[in-house]
This record gives C-alpha cells, structure tokens and sequence, in this order.
C-alpha cells in the first residue's frame, strides 16, 4: 500500500497521491491517503490548495492550429493541386486572364470553408460554456454544487440515479448502485457497485470493468445512490487516458473529400495523357515549341473543371445556413454530405432548450385539491384549497415530500434532482420548516430504484416507534396501501385519484 499522503509544513495540500490500486484498498484507506474526513469532506482552503497544486478537473484540448495552416488546409486536395498548379503554368507562359480565373475562384472556395469553419468553431466555443457540468459535494461539512471542474482529489462527491460521475473515485456508500459504462467498457447492461475493494489474480491490475468499488468519469448512475472520494482528475482519469489516446490521432477524409481527390487524381490521369499525346503528335508535325507549349496548357487547363470546387462549396454552405436556421450547428463544410444520410439526429435539451427546473402545480389530498402557485425552484408562493384553510391535512400530506427526498433547499438554490427538487420546494410553500430533516434524521431508507417506482425512509416517531414516508408512482404505492386518506377519513383505497 502506498504511504500516507503527507502534508508540507506551512501548507495543507499533500503532494500528488498514486492511487492507481484504489479499487484495492478500502475506502477508509483511500480517505486516510488523501487526508480527508469522509463526514466533513475537504476545507475550502483545502480544495484551493489542491486544485492550484494539481489542475483543474479538465481534459485537455488538442492543440489549436494556426489560423494561417487552417487557410491552407482548404487547398488540400488533388483536384485543387491540379488546378494551382494549372493557374502557375497559365501565368508563367503569360495566359494571364486563365490564371487570374482560376485563382479568384480558389480563392472563394478557400474563404468560404475557412469562415464557416470560424463561425462553427465560435458557435461551439459559447455552447461549450454554457454548458458547464456541475457536482454536488461535501466541503466544510457543508453540501454544496460547484463546476466540475473544480473538484480534487479527495473531494466527497454525492451521486444519486440520473447524475454523471466527473471524475473517477472510490466507493464509501452505494445503495443499490448501478452504472452504465458503455461508453467506456463497452458494456451494454449497467454495471452493479459496490463498497468492497476488488482483488485482482498475480497482483496484475484488474480489468475496468471488474472494479466495482470505483466510479468513473463520464459514466452515469442508472439507479440507486452513491457517495465517493475522488481519486483522480482531468487526464489522469480513465477517459483521460483515452483522451490522451484520441489526442494524438488524425481526423479520417469524409467520403466526399475522398471522392473529390480520387476524382482529382484521374483528371490528373486523363489531361496528363491527353496533353503527352497532342505534344507528341504536334511535334511530329513540325509545330513550334512557344506556341505548342501555350496550346499545351490550354488543354490541360481546359480538362480541369476550374468551376467545380467553387460550386461545391456554396452547396455546402447554403446546406450548412439552412440547417443554422433550424439551429444546428455544422464545424466543417465536408461534414454536411455526411448527413445526407442521417434519418435521426439526438441532442441533449437540459440545460439548452429547457432549464432542467421543475413546478409543482396542484396537489391532490385528502379527497381535496389545492392550487400552487409561484415559478421554478424560487419557494416564494401558496398552497391553496378552493373550499377553506386546511393546514394540518397539508401539512401531513407534503410532510413525506420534505423527509422522503434527497434534494435540499440552499441560499444560492437547489441541490438534487429536479423532481425531488420540486417537491421540496412544494413542501416549503405549504409552511413546513426547510429544516425538518435535520430535525427528523433518517433511520433508514430503500433508496429509488426504476423498477420498483418508489422510494422509502425510515424515520423515529414519538414514542420509540419508526415511521415510514414514501413517494413514487401512484399505481405502485396503493398496491402497497391497505387505507387511503378520504375526507371522511381512513378508507380501503377503491379508487385512482383523478387526472
């Protein structure tokens, strides 16, 4: 086991751990090497330290090109080789009106590809900030969302079904965790976890896909609820890796470009032929040699389709603005023929089309219907029944809404799921306290898992007894029920509430 992280005097950032064998060790041994207490999580001044020390959660960027090498790239190809090379020979034996043509004309399609390849690019760069990925961890003891990108090395991060795990870590809690790691191991079925360390045969690492008491980056949880310690960030992560991998790679010719130079190549072919034989039969034929050579270029110049690349590119590009007046962004021209072939397209809306929040808007108890009013996560608004006051059937109705949720209610906003995190604020409209929970600790919960369609805690009520609050899916829960509350009161539930 590698030792104990340890810190430098006059500072709190150990030096950079190798917990390569993390998924060996138990996770108390995890949090020890990286000096943290699970419970309270990392200090502010902690974190600073580590991340100034360290990075920042990212991965990194293939290296940007030169503007100037991106102006060239729009001439590489056989067809617009063949046709510079055409333009030079124009000009040098003094057909300058045949090289001015075919210069100005690849000189459009070079532009045209170059500034829609700036704009895309531009386009991408504000989506990209935009959508700045988030984490809910434990700092000073304190749950709270920050950019994923700013996480280190031993921060606490909670998880729970539905999130993104960014950044690789250990296991401390995982309550019927599952994990979908298709695009990292290629499994189809998601993946159970666990808190237990993984061995591994002849002390050869284990597999990724065998490591069940690790999370990794990029990697989502299908069900359940997960706690970690962070063990690795950015490019030391397991997608950092491949990352490092892909970094190093060459983007692949679209089919068009491979067409166009395969085009290119047997024009080259033909004129090449084409102008051999007419020199050779002129030759025979006692032509001069100034006026063979300017008839010479002529043909070759005259077998080359000058018109072709600029026609091209304007095809592209009006497909490229007629797709941006649909709002889809399009980074290369060469990549419009391509989706010719599309017949579906799929993009993420949250946090793009919509805002991810979510509203209550009415509330059925109690044989009674209650309008709610106020906007998103903001808990400024009512909790109103047409026919009178009813504050203590709200209350226990919405009472399960603010024990039975994982989402909580901060200063600077919401932390949880959106779903959880509309309730929640429901619960706070209807008056009860937003610290109920602290009040009330959990004795024990079934955690919510998609098949089942619900969820449970357990809860000490007055008199040493455990009280039990659940939410889910309506048709599961009554299955579950032997009475509902009618306004009559207790009743065996033989009725749907109505839609």
């Amino acid at each position: 086991m590698p030792q104990q992280a340890s810190t430098p005097a006059g500072s709190r950032t150990p030096p950079v751990p190798s917990l390569a064998d993390a998924y060996r060790r138990n996770a108390d041994e995890v949090a020890e090497s990286l000096a943290v207490v699970p419970a309270e999580g990392l200090t502010t001044a902690d974190a600073e330290h580590r991340a100034a020390a360290w990075g920042p959660n990212e991965l990194a960027e293939p290296a940007r090109r030169p503007q100037w090498l991106r102006l060239l790239d729009q001439f590489r190809s056989w067809l617009i080789g063949i046709l510079l090379a055409a333009a030079v020979v124009a000009g040098i034996i003094g057909d300058l009106k045949d090289a001015l043509v075919i210069a100005v004309v690849l000189l459009i399609n070079a532009t045209i590809g170059y500034l829609q390849e700036r704009r895309a690019e531009h386009s991408l760069e504000a989506l990209r900030q935009m959508l700045v990925p988030t984490a809910r961890v434990r700092r000073d003891g304190q749950v709270s969302v920050i950019p994923a990108g700013a996480l280190v090395a031993g921060d606490v991060v909670l998880l729970e079904a539905g999130d993104r795990v960014p950044a690789d870590g250990r296991l401390m809690v995982a309550e019927s965790v599952e994990v979908a790691e298709a695009a990292l191991t290629g499994e189809s079925q998601p993946v159970p976890k666990t808190t237990a360390p993984t061995s591994a045969d002849d002390g050869e690492p284990a597999p990724v896909v065998e490591r069940t008491g690790m999370l990794f980056m990029n990697t989502a949880l299908t069900r359940g609820r997960a706690e970690m310690i962070v063990t690795a960030t950015g490019m030391g992560t397991q997608v950092g890796a491949i990352a490092e991998a892909l970094r190093t790679g060459t983007e692949p010719p679209s089919p068009l470009q491979i067409q166009m130079d395969s085009l290119g190549r047997r024009l080259a072919l033909v004129s090449g032929v084409a102008v051999a034989a007419y020199v050779l039969v002129a030759l025979l034929r006692g032509a001069e040699l100034a006026d063979l050579a300017l008839r010479a270029v002529a043909l070759a110049v005259a077998a080359i389709p000058e018109g072709l690349p600029a026609v091209l590119a304007l095809t592209l590009a009006l497909g490229v603005y007629r797709m941006a007046r649909r709002g889809a962004i399009v980074k290369r021209l060469a990549s419009v023929e391509a989706l010719g072939s599309a017949t579906v397209v799929c993009s993420d809306k949250t946090g793009t089309l919509t805002l991810n929040q979510m509203t209550t808007r009415a509330l059925w108890a109690a044989g009674r219907h209650y309008d709610v009013t106020g906007e998103g996560y903001d808990t400024v608004g009512t909790v109103r029944s047409p026919d009178g006051n009813h504050t203590t059937e709200l209350h226990e109705a919405v009472l399960p809404f603010a024990l039975c949720n994982d989402a909580r209610l901060t200063p600077g906003g919401v932390v949880g799921d959106p779903t959880e995190a509309a309730l929640a604020v429901l619960a706070a409209k209807a008056g009860l306290d937003t610290g109920l929970r602290d009040r009330v600790p959990r004795t024990g919960e079934v955690p919510f898992d998609p098949a089942a369609k619900y969820m449970a805690t357990f809860h000490s009520d007055t008199g040493g007894r455990v009280r039990v609050h659940a939410k889910g899916a309506v048709d599961v829960l009554l299955d579950r029920c032997t009475h509902v509350l009618t306004e009559q009161g207790p009743a065996p539930p033989r009725c749907r509430p109505p839609r």
